[in-house]
């Protein structure tokens, strides 16, 4: 993939929107056109486990909230037994800038919320497990499902069914579309289990649920930004309660 450098002009930014909107639409073409011609799933090749299913080796979380059960990584809420804000169950393992992260996640519960962080920092100032960056939200009503969100950075960076393009030192903006999003919706399996994949190449990140993807963000604010950082799994506050789950967690580092 080509990616704009930061001595590359603006058009090259653009440049790069335009292709993935068009990836994006040649792969629409493709599946309705010329289903014949159907391509084989991808071969995974380079990529590691990083969650062994049998205990949190190698991840640092509260224990009074996340435990393993049935090979999943699991953390729980009830009325009563909540974190005092959203916190997170974090690898340790590394704070990777170019990656392709894969995982399994579910969540269940009224109201539920959560998110897979990643080129992250921690807020020790805040709490601890606390963490700050880029998160591919999940909710439990999928309002918010697929999209880029910002955790206690600039918020909502990129829209189910958007690519945007954040510059330097301005709001994201829409730079164009890689679906719409009450059809990508369709593709989510609420209250079940859902296939997600981050893929981070400089200043670009793709965010994908189930084969489709959800969002894009091509993020040129330097003085916000992070090209690397800590991966985790948030446990949000809500008062009704809720359960995530996540598992097959792996990921390749370039």
């Amino acid at each position: 993939m080509l990616l704009r450098t930061d001595n590359e002009s603006g058009r090259g930014t653009m440049r790069m929107a335009a292709l993935i909107c068009a990836a994006a639409g040649a792969a629409t073409f493709f599946s309705i056109g010329l289903i014949a011609q159907v391509q084989q799933p991808v071969e995974e090749t380079g990529f590691r486990q990083i969650f062994d299913g049998a205990s949190l080796k190698g991840w640092d979380c509260d224990p009074d909230f996340w435990r393993v059960e049935q090979g999943s990584m699991v953390a729980e809420t009830r009325p009563g037994h909540m974190p005092k804000q959203n916190i997170f169950c974090i690898w340790r393992d590394g704070k990777p800038a170019d990656f392709d992260l894969k995982l399994q996640y579910r969540l269940t519960g009224a109201g539920g919320n959560s998110g897979v962080q990643y080129r992250s920092i921690e807020r020790p100032d805040v709490a601890r497990w606390v963490m700050q960056g880029y998160q591919a939200d999940i909710d439990a009503d999928e309002r918010y499902t697929g999209q880029v969100y910002e955790e206690r950075g600039r918020g909502f960076l990129a829209n189910r069914g958007n690519l945007t393009y954040v510059g330097d030192g301005l709001k994201s903006a829409l730079a164009g579309s890689v679906g719409d999003g009450s059809e990508l919706k369709k593709f989510i399996h609420s209250g079940d289990w859902n296939d997600m994949e981050v893929i981070a190449r400089g200043n670009t990140l793709l965010q994908l649920i189930n084969g489709h993807v959800m969002s894009a963000l091509i993020d040129d604010d330097k003085t916000n930004r992070k090209l690397d950082g800590l991966i985790g799994i948030q446990l949000h506050v809500t008062q009704a309660g809720e359960k995530v789950e996540a598992r097959n967690i792996r990921i390749k580092i370039y």
